[in-house]
């Protein structure tokens, strides 16, 4: 099924499925651990990649192949390989391009998870990551040295919310010879086609908006297919890998797969020897999920300006950031690349600070409090002592998260009633005009 032919609605419900013997018009399951050969000969051309087919379903399943070959035409790339957690798929993204005394070099505003990953794991494993700030996309070229093998960046920050200028980053990767990674599960490629914009590696959580209910956990790497890995920055794919055959990836593949060597190292390397495989099960949840990625986005949009715009105007709150506010920092940006709509996460201040918010989140209604984004359902918490508290007070502050920062993922409720939800802990009814809050702090 050519993405060139049908709509991403159409593609979110048909792409990758090719109806089998049972006539199954749902994407059955395939629970199962491993798969016959029809011959040593055919055992033998799987594993050398001579024939691709099914092995063992760690390495890939009928179900999550279909999974996989959406998100693939969903996102416009060649090819995807999914795996357990959006944090596995970052990981062995890095490890596929980068060794022992190589360096990213990646934007500062990230999610908790893949901070400490950079700052603290990675570097044992002797990869190194320079932090700059995204908003001058210069600031990644500075950092720049003949060790760096990848830019990475996300496409809004978590949780300051952030645009990022994908294209202009893009750039500064691409005249350096250096691929960019990019997780895009705030924007998702309904709201953004990040490799329209440049991307060679898209990562997606899968377990956030893809899935859309918070019903399991999963990982997806996009390989754009375009990146010329020859170019002589990244010995992986030039060299013999001893991993694999001796195979000088960039250069031994035949024809139809050498576009996509990123993709099959992933998955011949990393994924089949460290096990990072996600199951069957979850690869079926995030594809009933993917069916109504369209419709969601566009609630999950509409919902998340009003709430937006309702507590910009409310006098207990001190700030707001939500790209799709006029008066936000990103909205230029933003408005220039997101024309289906600016996501569903909000993030605001009150007057009192850290203790109000806290008083808030743990009196608030109809928002679940929980470590999560994406749900159908409106979440609420508080990341500078939660998502992001292995980062350091100083670490939080210069990307940009303040202690009083409060993160909404705005759901699909009605947007009165989230609306109604937020007035009852910010201001009650009873309250004169001086806000609850307000008179609480002072006391």
């Amino acid at each position: 099924m050519s993405e060139n032919k049908y709509h991403f609605e159409t593609l979110a419900l048909h792409a990758g499925q090719t109806i089998d013997a049972t006539q199954s018009r749902g994407v059955p399951v395939y629970r199962t651990s491993s798969y016959l050969f029809k011959s040593t000969e055919h055992a033998a051309n799987l594993f050398a990649l001579k024939e691709l087919g099914n092995i063992y379903t760690r390495l890939m399943n009928p179900t999550t192949d279909v999974l996989e070959q959406r998100v693939t035409q969903l996102e416009g790339g060649a090819a995807s390989v999914a795996l357990a957690s959006g944090t596995a798929a970052i990981f062995n993204a890095i490890i596929t391009l980068a060794e022992a005394g190589d360096e990213i070099v990646s934007a500062n505003n990230l999610y908790g998870g893949t901070y400490t990953q950079f700052d603290a794991i990675l570097p044992k494993l002797g990869i190194n990551v320079k932090f700059v700030d995204h908003k001058d996309p210069l600031n990644f070229e500075r950092a720049i040295t003949d060790k760096t093998k990848a830019l990475f960046i996300e496409t809004i920050g978590n949780p300051v919310l952030d645009y990022t200028d994908v294209k202009a980053i893009a750039d500064v990767a691409h005249r350096n010879g250096l691929p960019l990674i990019v997780d895009a599960t705030f924007t998702t490629p309904y709201l953004l086609k990040t490799i329209d914009l440049g991307a060679d590696i898209v990562i997606n959580s899968l377990t956030k908006w893809l899935g859309g209910h918070g019903s399991g956990l999963g990982g997806i790497i996009t390989d754009a297919g375009r990146f010329n890995w020859k170019g002589g920055r990244h010995p992986l794919f030039t060299e013999p890998d001893s991993n694999y055959h001796g195979l000088r990836w960039a250069i031994d593949l035949p024809e139809p797969l050498a576009p996509i060597a990123f993709a099959l190292r992933v998955r011949t390397v990393p994924l089949r020897n460290l096990g990072a495989s996600i199951s069957p099960d979850n690869s079926w949840i995030f594809i009933q999920g993917i069916e109504t990625l369209p419709l969601r986005m566009i609630r999950h949009s509409e919902n998340a300006l009003k709430v937006a715009e309702h507590l910009s105007q409310h006098p207990e709150v001190a700030w707001v950031r939500y790209p799709g506010l006029k008066n936000d920092p990103s909205y230029t940006l933003a408005s220039k690349d997101l024309k289906n709509g600016f996501g569903g996460m909000v993030v605001f201040g009150v007057k009192g600070g850290y203790e109000a918010a806290v008083k808030i989140i743990d009196n608030i209604k109809l928002f679940s409090h929980l470590a999560n984004v994406g749900d159908a359902k409106s979440l609420i918490l508080h990341p500078a002592s939660t998502s992001h508290s292995q980062l350091s007070a100083e670490q939080q502050l210069q990307s940009g998260l303040s202690p009083d920062l409060i993160r909404l993922s705005i759901g699909l409720e009605h947007s009165d009633d989230l609306i109604e939800a937020l007035n009852e802990v910010l201001q009650p009814v009873e309250s004169q005009k001086e806000g609850w809050l307000s008179k609480l702090i002072k006391k």
